[in-house]
């Protein structure tokens, strides 16, 4: 038998590709004439020869897909046609999708009229349904509501065309959510419950004995690609089925909680529950997540298209699927049973982190890395990091002792090093900095502002500290613009750049006692965010990284810190490196994450439960105007000159509620 197909080297393609060959069926596959040696790379893997699997030039845009005459006599009445090729991307433009979809679909139909082919397959998608309340069944379409986002509308554009002017025979197939294999986890990109992974991983790395309660109670419909690629194999060669459609999903999907707590067994972190509420707030919450708090998600580090499945809640029926793989030993497997399975590929192989080696050394190979407060703790790591990836880190800090000891580890490494000395809380020292640093070496290609100064204090007991804000905010934010304002000249005239601001958790989640140091931080974000606009053209890009707590000479005056859970200062220099290499707006963790969303939806609980914490969290000794006590200093803490410290840190034990908020809210300093 002969198969026309499109999409041959997309994943759900090649997974189809692969059922067909075992048919010893032929393919003739339509690629643009790019993709020619990578379709002929998967028949080689697929152990296929060129008999089997026959390229045939053509694009998706052009009418009949532009095949050559020649070549629609070579796929003349073949039995099938497989039209798969699609745009499958929830982000892509409007135009792009239209493109793909629509006009992509009407000129594959043009070609199965010319080329009389027997039958018409056509890959949907249950995105057709729109948003849909209730079940949704395979003879529904005209019943879909919600099409306003653009692969929904040409989705069901598309469909609409098959039915109602395919020339020829013709079935439809409808596949949900399409993770990775089963067998092995094989994926190629990150989508759909992918993007919470690494969430899940860093949730992972702490112990945390109470599960976590979320409110989102939308459907996640998952089907393993193997198994769509077997469904449709199966129906696509049974009799008798012409002119239906088959929903390729799960007639019983899976909450979003439950989907993510499938996930967070697999990586071996916290459980997650529904949180109980009653139908009124409910309903609010899933209005929330689809209209303005899902614009949020973009600024929490996740695409805002995945709001719709926090809320999604159609069913699909799929009595004709069932029907057609009827003793066919084709069955959907449970995610249960193969999360692990797709756990464990994306670990190993879509992990940024996994990538992170490589990947920064792409970024910073043979390039300028300035990276402030470099002599002890984040600053130390990530240098040490950087120049172990081939880059070339220009530590800066006031005192020069503890940077030529950081410089000689990295010579002594085979990497290459310079030390600046600078008191960063001076301007105009910053300045004489920048001249020097542009003078030798023509600029910086990254820079990292690192240094910064933490003061816990309440409002109550700063009525006569005023200098605390001036003395935070002119390290915190004056240091890092007056930097910024002189290096970024030489970025924007070479059309590259990235500056990396290591800002804090403590704008994502604004804990008391803070004001100070929060709201320095916060100044340099929205600084950045103003100006990335600015030099976006320049090609020059702004990150921000919301560091959660780090065991840094910098906490160590608060003793209580001693009892927190805290990331080492390699785990913190991992986030900036990651930072480094991706170049995203912003690196945040899951705690941070969830604080802002919880803000944008429910700001009074939140300042119920920050109250909380100021009223079960101790204010220092040093803030009361007590004494402190003189204890040696952890000999693991060394403090680094022109950083906050005190003469030597109190001790105080936390409460159990204060010891039971730590464990819960992992990373945030109170």
């Amino acid at each position: 038998m002969r198969a026309v197909m499109t999409g041959a080297t997309g994943f759900i393609g090649r997974n189809l590709l692969a059922r067909l060959l075992e048919r010893d069926e032929q393919v003739f596959a339509i690629v643009r004439p790019g993709s020619v040696e990578r379709l002929r790379a998967i028949g080689r893997r697929l152990g296929a020869d060129d008999r089997l699997i026959v390229p045939i030039e053509g694009d998706l845009t052009e009418p009949r897909l532009g095949v050559s005459d020649a070549d629609l006599e070579r796929i003349s009445q073949a039995e099938h046609f497989f039209h798969v090729a699609a745009v499958y991307d929830l982000a892509a433009d409007a135009t792009a999708t239209g493109l793909a979809n629509v006009d992509g679909t009407r000129h594959a139909l043009e070609l199965a009229r010319a080329a009389e082919v027997g039958c018409f397959h056509h890959l949907s998608s249950i995105a057709v349904a729109g948003r849909y309340e209730g079940t949704f069944t395979e003879a529904m379409l005209d019943e879909a509501v919600g099409l306003d986002h653009p692969y929904f509308a040409t989705k069901h554009e598309s469909e609409r065309l098959v039915r109602d002017t395919c020339p020829v025979s013709w079935r439809v197939y409808r596949p949900s959510l399409v993770v990775g294999r089963s067998d092995n986890g094989e994926m190629d990109k990150v989508d759909g419950p992918y993007y919470f992974f690494s969430w899940l991983k860093r949730l992972a790395t702490v112990p945390n004995p109470a599960p976590i309660a979320l409110p989102f109670d939308g459907l996640v419909n998952l089907v393993p690609v193997d198994y769509v690629a077997a469904a449709i194999d199966h129906i696509a060669h049974r009799e008798g089925l012409d002119g239906r459609v088959f929903h390729i999903a799960d007639p019983a999907p899976l909450t979003v909680v439950q989907v993510l707590d499938r996930f967070s067994r697999a990586a071996g972190g916290p459980r997650f529950v529904k949180l109980p509420m009653p139908g009124a707030a409910r309903a609010l919450v899933n209005t929330l997540v689809r209209a303005p708090a899902g614009v949020a998600l973009d600024r929490l580090g996740l695409p805002s298209t995945i709001a719709d499945y926090l809320s999604w809640s159609t069913r699909f029926d799929t009595t004709n699927t069932d029907a057609a793989l009827a003793g066919s030993g084709i069955t959907l497997p449970r995610l249960g049973t193969y999360a692990g399975v797709l756990w464990d590929f994306w670990r190993r192989r879509l992990d940024p982190a996994a990538q992170a080696k490589g990947n920064l050394g792409r970024a910073v190979s043979g390039r300028t890395v300035m990276i402030t407060g470099g002599s002890s703790g984040i600053g130390r790591a990530t240098a040490l990091k950087v120049a172990a990836a081939g880059g070339i880190p220009l530590i800066v800090a006031r005192g020069t002792d503890a940077l030529e000891a950081t410089k000689a580890e990295i010579v002594k490494a085979g990497g290459t090093a310079f030390v600046y000395r600078a008191d960063l809380s001076d301007i105009e020292d910053c300045q004489r900095l920048a001249k020097e640093v542009i003078a030798e070496h023509g600029g910086v290609d990254v820079l990292v502002n690192n240094a910064g100064r933490s003061i816990r204090r309440s409002v109550a007991a700063s009525a006569d500290r005023f200098h605390d804000y001036e003395r935070t905010m002119q390290l915190n934010y004056f240091g890092a613009v007056a930097l910024i304002l002189a290096l970024l000249p030489p970025m924007r005239a070479r059309k590259r750049g990235h500056i990396v601001n290591v800002s804090s958790i403590g704008v994502q989640t604004y804990p008391p006692r803070f004001g100070a140091y929060v709201a320095s931080k916060a100044a340099l974000d929205a600084f950045s965010r103003c100006i990335a606009s600015e030099v976006h053209a320049d090609k020059v890009r702004l990150t921000t990284v919301h560091m959660p707590l780090v065991r840094t000479p910098m906490i160590a005056p608060t003793s209580i810190y001693r009892s927190f859970p805290t990331l080492s200062p390699e785990e913190a220099a991992n986030l900036i490196c990651l930072a480094i290499a991706q170049q995203p707006k912003r690196v945040s963790t899951p705690v941070g994450i969830l604080a802002q969303f919880t803000g944008v939806i429910a700001p009074d609980i939140q300042d119920r439960v920050l109250n909380m914490a100021y009223q079960i969290f101790p204010e220092s000794p040093a803030a009361r105007g007590e004494e402190k006590p003189k204890e040696a200093v952890d000999p693991a803490v060394t403090f680094v000159p022109g950083e906050s410290r005190a003469d030597r840190p109190e001790r105080q034990e936390l409460s159990l509620p204060a010891k039971a908020m730590v464990q819960l809210l992992r990373g945030i300093h109170w």
